[in-house]
């Protein structure tokens, strides 16, 4: 059973791979007249050395047969590239691995993040929340959430990848935001 779990983790680290880096890239193109297929996408993708040949392969044509990416032939090389589905579901990967990282030295500064997402998209509100949450912002007050760290970025990012306005969701950076000993204690701040 344990083994089972390792091996579906390990499937699971390449489709993230490969949907990661024709994400990055576009797409990829493979000399088709070359016997060494797999060994030439495990050479020519990062990180794809460390895992085994049929494993890189199924993975390809699982992600084919489930419409996340495209093969096709011009010119004696075969090119793979997202499918639009491939591209939502890249951009989920994406968005569930962002992490804020934690500065050594608190600034004093606090990262007030101000939502006002209407009902008709709630989806994307309750994905806001919970991903704001596996981040490590707190809940400040119902649709306000601190945290003590620079997230500039990793807010822009969730805001395009939602489609959100800046009428839809602030960052504020405050110095102040009234008695703070409960959120300084929960961030062991000082």
């Amino acid at each position: 059973m344990k083994k089972h779990n390792y091996s579906f983790r390990k499937s699971s680290e390449i489709t993230g791979c490969i949907l990661g880096a024709l994400l990055l890239t576009g797409m990829i193109a493979i000399a088709a007249t070359s016997p060494f297929f797999i060994q030439n996408i495990l050479r020519g993708l990062k990180g794809f050395k460390k895992y085994e040949s049929k494993k890189v392969y199924d993975s390809f044509y699982r992600l084919k047969k489930q419409g996340y990416i495209n093969f096709y032939k011009k010119n004696n090389q075969i090119f793979i590239s997202l499918t639009q589905k491939g591209q939502k579901k890249a951009g989920w990967l994406n968005i569930d691995k962002l992490k804020i990282k934690k500065s050594i030295k608190w600034d004093g500064k606090w990262r007030v993040l101000l939502f006002d997402i209407s009902e008709m998209k709630r989806l994307y509100r309750e994905s806001l929340r919970g991903k704001l949450i596996s981040m490590g912002f707190v809940m400040f007050q119902k649709s306000a959430w601190i945290i003590p760290y620079d997230c500039v970025k990793e807010i822009e990012i969730l805001k395009s990848f939602f489609g959100l306005s800046n009428r839809e969701i602030r960052l504020l950076v405050a110095e102040n935001i009234g008695e703070d000993k409960e959120y300084t204690k929960f961030f062991k701040l000082n």
